[in-house]
Formats: C-alpha cells, sequence, structure tokens
C-alpha cells in the first residue's frame, strides 16, 4: 500500500525510491503532456480532441480550418488580382477587422495552450518534468500569442495612420493618363506664418507604368500667374508681382492665408490652394492632390528609417543664413542621420536655391531607392508615427493602393526631372510660355521611354523644344548639380 492513501492521488510517484514501473508511467505521462502541447500549436483543438474535451476541440478545429481555407483563397485572389493586397492594406475597415481577429486568435490560442497544460495532468509529473512542460507552456504562450497581438498592433498602427493622415477626400482622375502631385516642404518656424514652402515640386506620374518626372520650381520664380476666375488673378491679373521681388512663389503661400477671407470657406487651406492653383498656371499640369511635409518633422522621419545613404558632392556648412554656423557636412559618401540629411536639403549659405533644389531630390531619390520592405516591417511604428507628424495631404485612403502599386513600378525605372532654373529659365523675369514647353518636353520624353520603336527600327519620333537663354550661364550657374535636369537622377546623384 506504499505511496498510496487518503489524500494522495492514484497516479502520484511514491515517496521512496521509484521502481522501473513507476519510473516508464512517469515517462508515458511526460511524453503526453508534451505531444499535447505539440498537438496544440500544430493543429488547434486536436489537444482537446484526443482527451476528450470534444466540444472545445471540435469548435477549435472548425475554427482553424475556416480560417486556412479563406487564406488559401485569398492567396489565390491575390495571385490573380496582386492591387487587392494593397487595397486592404490602407482600408480602415479591412485593417480594423483583421486587427480585432488577430487579436481573438490570440486569446483563444493561449486558451488552448493553458487547457493543453491542464490535460496533461501536471500534478502527475515529477517535479523536473512539471517545470519542463509549464516553461513550454507559457514559452509557446508568449511566442504565439505574443505574435499575433504585437500583429494586431501594428495593424492598429497602420490603421490610425491612414485615418489620421488620409482623410476622406475627392478622387481626381489621372490627367492625360498622369497623376500630377504637388509636394512641398514646409519650413515653418517662429518668426514665420504657417508653414511657407520653400521647397516646391511637382511628381508627375505616369498612371500606367509609374514613370515619374519631377518637376522642381525655385522659391524665388516671380510674376507667377494664377488661373482666370480666382482671388489671387482678381488681386494680380498680370502675375503676382508687388515690385521690390517680394512676391516670390513661396510668398503666394503667406498672402492667401493673410487674406483667407477672400476665398470659399470650403477651400481647406487656403495657402496650399493658391500655391496649386500658381502651379498649375505656370507648368500648365493639372495638379491631382497635394502632399506637404514639414521639414522639421522629416528629420525624425530619416531616424526612424534608419538613416540614409547620400553622396556628399561640396563641403556645406550647418546653419548660418543669419544665424551661425555650427559645423560642416564633408563630401564624400556618407550614411547620414535625420539632422544632417535635413541640413544636406536645406543648407544654402554658401550656395543657392539651384544647388539646394538638386540637393532636395537626390534625399527623395535616395529615400525611395532605399527604403526595403525589410526596413518598413522592423520600424513600421517609427515610420508611421513619424509619418503623422511629417506629411499633410489630399490623397484620399481610397487611393492609396494606386499609388503604392505606381511606387513599387516605379522603383524599376529612372526618375527624370527638369528644374525651371537658370540659364533655362529667369527666375525674376520668366518666360511662362518657355516654362511649359520645357515641362511638356520633359514629359514626352519620358512616355517615350515606354514606347515600343517604330516598325521600321526606328525610334519613336521625338518631339523638338526650342529653348531660348535670356544671358550666357556664369561660372556659379555652371556648377548647378546635374540633376537639376537628368533622364536618371538616382545616377546623378551618385
Amino acid at each position: 500500500m506504499s505511496g498510496s492513501g487518503p489524500g494522495v492521488p492514484p497516479h502520484a510517484p511514491s515517496r521512496g525510491a521509484a521502481t522501473p514501473a513507476e519510473q516508464y508511467s512517469a515517462r508515458i505521462r511526460f511524453r503526453r503532456a508534451l505531444v499535447l502541447l505539440a498537438m496544440t500549436l500544430v493543429l488547434p483543438g486536436s489537444a482537446q480532441l484526443v482527451a476528450g474535451s470534444t466540444r472545445m476541440g471540435r469548435a477549435a478545429l472548425r475554427t482553424w480550418f475556416s480560417l486556412w481555407g479563406a487564406g488559401l483563397m485569398f492567396a489565390a485572389t491575390v495571385w490573380m488580382w496582386p492591387e487587392l493586397l494593397s487595397t486592404l492594406a490602407f482600408s480602415p475597415l479591412a485593417l480594423g477587422l483583421l486587427r480585432v481577429l488577430m487579436t481573438v486568435l490570440a486569446v483563444g490560442w493561449a486558451v488552448l495552450f493553458v487547457d493543453a497544460w491542464r490535460l496533461g495532468d501536471p500534478l502527475t509529473l515529477q517535479q523536473r518534468q512539471r517545470l519542463a512542460v509549464f516553461s513550454l507552456n507559457g514559452g509557446l504562450c508568449v511566442v504565439v500569442s505574443g505574435a499575433l497581438l504585437f500583429g494586431a498592433h501594428l495593424v492598429g498602427v497602420q490603421r490610425s495612420f491612414v485615418v489620421e493622415v488620409f482623410g476622406s477626400s475627392l478622387v481626381s482622375e489621372a490627367d492625360n493618363g498622369r497623376f500630377n502631385v504637388l509636394l512641398l516642404g514646409g519650413d515653418a518656424g517662429e518668426t514665420r506664418w504657417g508653414m511657407r514652402p520653400d521647397s516646391i515640386s511637382v511628381a508627375s506620374i505616369d498612371a500606367r507604368t509609374g514613370r515619374t518626372v519631377l518637376v522642381g520650381l525655385p522659391r524665388n520664380l516671380e510674376k507667377v500667374p494664377f488661373p482666370e476666375g480666382t482671388p489671387m488673378h482678381e488681386a494680380y491679373p498680370d502675375g503676382f508681382d508687388c515690385g521690390g521681388g517680394e512676391c516670390l512663389l513661396n510668398a503666394v503661400y503667406t498672402w492667401a492665408m493673410e487674406h483667407e477671407d477672400e476665398f470659399d470657406t470650403e477651400i481647406g487651406n487656403v495657402g496650399v490652394h493658391a500655391t496649386t492653383q500658381a502651379v498649375e498656371a505656370t507648368t500648365g499640369l493639372d495638379i491631382s492632390y497635394h502632399a506637404m511635409v514639414d521639414l522639421r518633422g522629416f528629420e525624425g522621419l530619416v531616424d526612424a528609417v534608419g538613416g540614409v545613404d547620400i553622396t556628399v558632392p561640396q563641403r556645406l556648412p550647418i546653419g548660418g543664413g543669419g544665424g551661425p554656423i555650427t559645423g560642416w557636412i564633408e563630401p564624400g559618401r556618407q550614411h547620414m542621420n535625420g539632422y544632417k540629411a535635413l541640413w544636406f536639403a536645406r543648407s544654402r549659405a554658401t550656395t543657392d536655391d539651384y544647388s539646394r533644389m538638386a540637393r532636395q531630390k537626390c534625399v527623395m531619390s535616395a529615400m525611395l531607392a532605399q527604403l526595403s520592405p525589410s526596413t518598413v516591417v522592423t520600424r513600421f511604428q517609427a515610420i508611421a508615427d513619424a509619418g503623422k507628424q511629417v506629411v499633410t495631404t489630399d490623397v484620399p485612403a481610397s487611393e492609396l493602393d494606386t499609388f503604392v502599386e505606381l511606387a513599387r513600378r516605379a522603383k524599376r525605372l529612372p526618375i527624370s526631372t527638369v528644374s525651371l532654373v537658370p540659364p533655362q529659365v529667369e527666375t525674376y523675369d520668366p518666360d511662362f510660355d518657355a516654362i511649359r514647353e520645357l515641362v511638356e518636353d520633359a514629359i514626352d520624353k519620358a512616355e517615350q521611354a515606354d514606347e515600343k520603336p517604330a516598325e521600321n527600327g526606328a525610334p519613336a519620333a521625338r518631339k523638338t523644344s526650342v529653348k531660348t537663354v535670356t544671358s550666357p550661364p556664369t561660372e556659379e550657374e555652371l556648377q548647378h548639380k546635374q540633376a537639376n535636369k537628368t533622364t536618371d537622377l538616382a545616377l546623378s546623384c551618385g
């Protein structure tokens, strides 16, 4: 009767030395406990089914097989319709449902692991076996359920980013097969009204191939026109000219903000609205959407992606322009953090606006080329949090999948660029017909790059454009980076 009696479980190990039969029985029980945990990991619910808890086991197995069936159907649908993945990735409703599903799965799987541990009769195991099963069960709960909960958290971050940055707004159709997106780099400061855009570009994107032409407009472009019937045209029918060289392109934003009562109350940001109209009249492009980047927040975005590799053409000061120079960015290939990348993009104490425009394009090109999927996954929350502080845009969430797909296609193609700078354009007295011709010519060349050669083997006809130079370029103008006008921006930026 040794090892048994009142209050002693029938399978409890004896107090004395274990007999071979007891040792064998202990090993069997230990293996059974491990198998139940393994079954729960591979086929949730199967442990409960074989151990007699049929109701829970059947419910879990039905759920498991239903999820696998739905997953296979989804994979087949995505294989036939790849755009669906991008659509769902930026749908607040789909992201919300996925987050709830992942959370429920995490909790349900943890419950199954705990129940499998119970079914393994841990009290009948030896102390070391009990500790091993308990540790394994806890580890599986943390790894499996923790991974699902972390995934649900990332989905929540993505949903929050989409909802906060990309609100619901009007959808713009492609104009002549192209989306023209106005990119504004706003440099807010204590002495400034709002966020005056010092970096102004238009990304003209082919709606079919994603091939992009980047049009750079200098902030000091004078006498910019406005479409007829707009408040800006009524105030300046002959172009934005108030004498003394004060009415520059980037001052359109400030003027509109100071005269907000002259605009429709439903417009929203009148500064961006007026700047968009000026850019449209200047370039001849219909702007589809805009995106405004706070250059101060840009520092955090670069840090969020782990920095960026940039080739520095010449020694550039950190600071200056009315303040002290606190350091220097040396020439050569460098891995820059956000602080240095920001000053590389904004520095002009020893150069000019046109060189700065070229550097800003190089930063955009480097970010596009170096932002890998693995970086996005591993730094997702930091990127999303930085993005909320950096970007304001009117691109609707429903169109994000379109632009994500175009960005994926554009990543394989060179970015061509044209900048409206001297000697092609005299910023103090610009020829706007010539400017529109420059833009049209750059877009024509980009589109011809995607066209097939003529049947006789000759290249497709190319529209010619006459560019008028009003004065010979100075030595300083000749030193402007090739990035201001190139068919391969990444190559020009080193």
